[in-house]
């Protein structure tokens, strides 16, 4: 990333020649902007606690944006096709009570979903069923801990048998299996005989997070698929579906549960806490977590059944930081009793049989299983590893088997015609498109643009002006600890039209040799006001390249980064949807327009897009940027997911009917797609641009005609 300019240059030297900055209480302040909580990035072992709404109108809303940026930030956004699963079932085991069956199915194709269908014996009708993800345990469904483990396991109460101690993934379907569940036990991509793609590889490069292909979305995709299996079974009550794993597989849990609304009931075991999110690649993926934690992922569930359990680990304290703030949500709903945690100090990290008969009395009540309690494990026969292996001479894996890059291929074709389908010249109504894409635009950016009352001055900046009408201030959004230095500047003349100027060099680019400059005096002259902001890493005080987390270096994988953290060029559409905020508001503008110059105009025009009708009109240097052009995840104008749905001219057509003028925009696309856009909206005259570099005072004339 190229260090920006800084707002000391020589061309703001003159304004700030008078004296060093005070702020209102006299104190100097030379670098506003390094106090910038974003300065500090979030990564997954920080503290996430959760506020809930004081409303269910508020959390029903809330609720909504969490579940989009949920599908978004897995890829999922629109959903995938789901094409024929061909499932295979063969091999069956025959246990006390219950049997084993192999399954492999294509959750995409060429891509194959491995696991173990444990079935009750003696049951008809339709049955209850579990779907079980099984987490990061050594080899995942083929999990042996071995005798010494075992022992040690024993000895600490933890469990009652040798097979439950060594096998404790087999024992929880085996046990569930006999209280009359059908349960799908399912391998994580890479356990097993999951090997097609290897556990955290495959998804690390540039194109991927402007894609939003992921291993995290390729497993939420795999257990939503997994689902669809356990579902489309004749045995099978679709109303009584209960979804259980530890760690991972707790992950994995919340997840689905977040994002489909068939599960019943669910436990996810030792993962849903304040504290440590989840530190695999296939628990972490770009937009998941900005702006919200695994509690409030949890508790999108709501108010269906949702039992947890804590260990000595990071869910050590989910019983009084987590467990409350959810019992508040569920209270809205009136089901209380519908969510429970219980923390077993004395054992590490587990699903052991302690852990796992909470989960077996919990699914015995809100699943109907008709069980005599308290349900206790009853001891089992394990199956061999060998035997448990889905794929044989009979059933070897299938020849259209592909690996990451035949799957990636698969799901970049398939994402752009679903959505080149949507903005489409045959499309005369573009409102699907502006559903899916201004969905994914606002789950992009993580933001929509706030209200006057959550924008903020948290300094009145007191030094001598360069010039009459100029004064500066420090903006934020309330709470959030941001520094999004401002600067406004009024003729004398000035009517109720703000212009919010977007410069790459920030509020330093309204002044050169010691006088506004002929765009900023041609906007003065046509009695506006200008408000300048110095976006986040821009203007004077800017210390250089955004924030990384230590994860994502050691790595090398982005999403532990844009997973917690907004992009910085999100960032920056999030500052200047704050200055619109602070212009609609305590500046009383009537008409806010947006100018942007430079590399910052594609800036612009993404903050425009979540805009609505707050403004009025939008000039903007597109600088013929193209996010296909992108070679980093580090680049300064990454913007996970900009290609999936489409690239700059897809999001900058979310700005009809709004009035919009782009130059500078050879090789860029959107003279191809806006005229489409503006057409359908009904206001193709609302658009103009220019192939050529304009004039900024030719852009300004237009701005203020």
């Amino acid at each position: 990333m190229r260090r920006l300019l800084s707002l000391g240059a020589a061309a703001l030297a003159v304004a700030l020649a008078a004296g060093p900055r005070e702020s209102a209480g006299g104190d100097k302040t030379a670098s506003p902007a390094r106090k910038d909580s974003r300065l500090t990035p979030k990564d997954y072992n920080g503290y996430f606690p959760w506020t809930p709404p004081a409303t269910k109108e508020e959390w029903v809303k809330r609720r909504r944006q969490v579940r989009e940026q949920v599908l978004v930030a897995n890829g999922l956004w629109p959903t995938p096709p789901k094409t024929p699963l061909h499932p295979t079932i063969h091999g069956k085991i025959d246990r006390d009570g219950y049997t084993i069956e192999k399954v492999f199915f294509a959750s995409y194709p060429g891509h194959y979903v491995t696991g173990n269908l444990y079935r009750p014996k003696g049951k008809s009708g339709r049955l209850p069923a579990v779907l079980s993800p099984h987490g990061h345990w050594a080899n995942g469904r083929f999990y042996d801990a071995g005798d010494k483990a075992a022992k040690a396991q024993l000895d600490q109460g933890a469990e009652k048998t040798m097979a439950g101690a060594r096998y404790p993934l087999q024992a929880r379907c085996a046990q569930l299996a006999r209280m009359g569940c059908v349960v799908f036990h399912y391998d994580m991509v890479g356990y097993a005989d999951s090997q097609q793609i290897a556990h955290r590889t495959g998804f690390n490069d540039p194109e991927a997070e402007l894609r939003l292909q992921s291993f995290m979305g390729l497993q939420t995709w795999n257990t939503v698929r997994a689902l669809d299996f356990l579902l489309g079974l004749p045995d099978v009550d679709p109303a009584r579906v209960g979804v259980t794993g530890a760690s991972g597989g707790g992950t994995q849990t919340f997840i689905l549960c977040a994002i489909d609304d068939r599960p019943a009931a669910a436990f996810p075991a030792v993962m849903v806490s304040t504290a440590m999110q989840g530190g695999c690649i296939c628990e972490n993926c770009s937009l998941l977590r900005v702006g919200t934690g695994n509690i409030e992922l949890a508790g999108v569930f709501a108010p269906k059944p949702l039992g947890m359990s804590g260990a000595r680990d990071w869910t050590i304290d989910i019983e009084t930081k987590g467990l409350p703030q959810l019992k508040d949500l569920y209270r809205l709903y009136g089901a209380e009793d519908k969510v429970m945690a219980k923390t077993y100090k004395q054992f590490g990290h587990n699903y052991n049989q302690v852990s796992r008969e909470l989960m077996y009395n919990w699914f015995n009540q809100h699943l109907n299983l008709g069980q005599p309690e308290p349900v206790v494990e009853k001891p089992f026969v394990p199956v061999p590893v060998k035997e448990l292996s889905v794929f044989d001479a009979e059933h070897p894996l299938p020849k259209d088997a592909v690996d990451a890059h035949g799957l990636r291929r698969y799901l970049t074709e398939t994402s752009n015609k679903q959505l080149a389908a949507l903005r489409s010249k045959d499309v005369k109504d573009l409102s699907e498109f502006r559903r899916v894409t201004g969905t994914a635009l606002r789950a992009l950016v993580t933001d929509t643009l706030p209200g006057a009352n959550d924008v903020e001055v948290v300094e009145e900046v007191k030094a001598q002006p360069p010039m009459r009408g100029w004064g500066e201030r420090v903006l934020s959004r309330k709470g959030q600890g941001e520094r999004v230095p401002i600067v406004e500047l009024r003729g004398e003349a000035a009517n109720d039209t703000v212009v919010v100027w977007v410069h790459p060099e920030g509020a330093s680019s309204l002044i050169k040799d010691g006088k506004p400059t002929p765009a900023a005096q041609e906007i003065l002259k046509r009695e506006a006001a200008i408000l300048a902001v110095s976006t986040f890493l821009t203007g004077a005080d800017s210390p250089g390249e955004a924030p990384i987390t230590k994860h994502e270096k050691d790595s090398k994988y982005a999403g532990y980064t844009y997973g917690y953290n907004r992009s910085l060029l999100a960032n920056r559409v999030h500052d200047i949807l704050t200055a619109v905020a602070y212009a609609r508001g305590p500046m009383k503008a009537k008409k806010v327009h947006i100018v942007g110059f430079g590399k910052a105009g594609p800036w612009a025009v993404l903050a425009r897009a979540l805009c609505g009708d707050a403004v009025a009109r939008t000039a903007a240097d597109l600088n013929e940027f193209r996010f296909e052009r992108l070679l980093s995840a580090r680049d300064d104008m990454m913007l996970p997911g900009a290609l999936k749905y489409g690239g700059l001219p897809a999001l900058a057509a979310l700005c009809a009917p709004g009035e919009l003028y782009l130059h500078n925009t050879g090789g860029t696309g959107v003279d191809r797609l806006l005229p489409i856009a503006y057409t359908a909206a009904g206001a193709a005259g609302n658009f103009r641009s220019e192939q050529a570099r304009q004039a900024p005072e030719t852009v300004v004339a237009w701005l203020l005609r």
